[in-house]
């Protein structure tokens, strides 16, 4: 199956394409702003390395979140009309998946939420041993302890540093964003459903005078 797969939630835009197990290309850049004006042409750039039309695509996977409100809206609207104007599955993948599937064993995904809160889920195997959640860093390390209970522990994400001190000798990984190679290899593995944001929390962001949406 050759899928592309996308991911502009975090502080990464990132764009891969697979035909099965074989990386046929791959780009990310470092960015906290910008995605809706570079994913396209980095889409682009990235099949022409591959050296296959977009008509050969089978599959699009992109993430839908946590993360940025911005990015993720972006990469979603990206991969829908991409998948509309092929007529090929487009199917979501999660930040805290993605990130989790850097490491193995028991892993924690670990994203800075900001306001003193992370976005937080633990793996085991590929395995969630909890659903994604948004809770006070306090809140996330002592969630983390009991889970973990002492055992080897890889902890990947912006959020990770915050989390280090509640798994002492844990594995800290930091990417800039989740690996669009990883979000291909997901989402050819994942029954088709329809893709939708993953939103753990409102907008940071207010409209003013108390309207609202």
């Amino acid at each position: 199956m050759i899928v592309l797969g996308l991911d502009t939630c975090l502080n990464a835009c990132s764009v891969a394409v697979l035909d099965g197990s074989t990386v046929l290309a791959h780009a990310s850049e470092a960015m906290a702003r910008g995605h809706q004006e570079r994913l396209a042409p980095m889409a682009k750039a990235v099949m022409a390395e591959a050296g296959i039309p977009f008509s050969k695509l089978q599959r699009v996977g992109a993430t839908v979140g946590p993360g940025s409100f911005t990015g993720l809206r972006v990469g979603v609207a990206f991969a829908k009309g991409l998948g509309s104007a092929l007529g090929i599955p487009v199917v979501g993948v999660g930040v805290l998946e993605a990130l989790a599937s850097e490491g193995r064993g028991l892993v924690a995904a670990a994203v800075d939420a900001r306001r003193d809160q992370v976005y937080l889920q633990v793996f085991e195997d590929g395995q969630p041993l909890m659903a994604p959640d948004v809770l006070p860093v306090g809140t996330a390390a002592a969630r983390l302890a009991e889970l973990v209970m002492g055992r080897a522990l890889t902890l990947v994400g912006s959020g990770a540093p915050l989390l280090a001190d509640a798994a002492p000798g844990a594995d800290v990984l930091t990417p800039e964003g989740c690996d669009a190679r990883a979000v291909a290899r997901l989402a050819a593995a994942k029954a088709q459903t329809p893709i939708r944001p993953l939103y753990l929390r409102a907008p940071d962001a207010k409209l003013p005078g108390g309207i609202s949406l």
